[in-house]
């Protein structure tokens, strides 16, 4: 398949232009061992995966086995600024760790005052003038015991996802990694994303990678140097201020990948 990039970026911002962001991410990518055991730390941070901002709540996070079943994962332990679950993998291949939420909040009108909600749950009997928007959010990471497999990359046809065409476990310097984006299941044309390296507390500069899709939602991305990387995009990309229209909805998706060295 040609490998194309439509547009590859070495935006030098400085680091403390950077937003708080979302992230899970193992102690290791691939794990060889007769017995498997990983832990996945999360956290929203200011510092890319530094821990200094909040904890990642965990609730919902399922684990998908090299098979694709999928299950949920063990109650973490949380502190001010992570959690924490050990994860254990019985079978041989690439597991993908996923926090899946849509949370939909909006205002009402109510006794001739006005009010915001932040759940469907909380909007009262008898409001009117009602405006909602919805929020979907998808973060992930990936691990293998003993050898890779891809099993596990099914897509579930909901939401904003990426789905890796080469094993995100096996990813080194200098090689090619591709990989292809939807929306509800349907291929992401012309989609940017982004890759940034950790250590960016370090560097003085976000050093983000800005990158977008094919007409197939696909990209072919040559791997920058070996690193812990943030990958993250939205959908719609616009930039538009002020609170969204009615019945908007949004869309999120990041992912923890490492890149090895040659």
């Amino acid at each position: 398949m040609k490998k194309t990039v439509l547009a590859l970026v070495l935006a030098s911002i400085a680091a403390g232009a950077s937003a708080h962001k979302p992230w899970i991410m193992p102690t290791n990518t691939f794990i060889e061992a007769k017995e498997v055991t990983v832990t996945i730390d999360g956290a929203i941070s200011d510092q890319l995966f530094e821990f200094d901002t909040n904890t990642m709540k965990f609730d919902g996070a399922m684990v998908t086995d090299p098979d694709g079943a999928v299950t949920a994962i063990p109650a973490p332990t949380s502190s001010r600024f992570r959690s924490s679950v050990d994860l254990k993998l019985p079978k041989d291949g690439t597991y993908k760790v996923s926090l899946v939420s849509s949370n939909t909040m909006g205002s009402y009108k109510l006794g001739g005052e006005m009010k915001r909600f932040r759940n469907e749950a909380d909007l009262p009997a008898g409001a009117t003038d009602v405006t909602r928007s919805t929020n979907h959010t998808r973060i992930e990471t990936f691990v293998t015991a003993n050898k890779a497999s891809m099993g596990a990359f099914k897509p579930s046809g909901e939401g904003l996802e990426m789905i890796p065409l080469t094993n995100p476990t096996e990813l080194r310097t200098g090689e090619t990694a591709r990989m292809r984006f939807t929306l509800d299941g349907k291929p992401l044309a012309n989609q940017p994303f982004s890759l940034i390296a950790g250590g960016v507390r370090y560097r003085g500069v976000l050093g983000e990678i800005r990158l977008v899709t094919d007409a197939k939602g696909e990209a072919a991305i040559k791997l920058p140097s070996a690193n812990q990387y943030w990958l993250g995009t939205s959908y719609p990309n616009d930039q538009r201020k002020g609170p969204p229209e009615n019945g908007a909805k949004r869309y999120s998706y990041t992912a923890t990948l490492a890149v090895l060295p040659e």
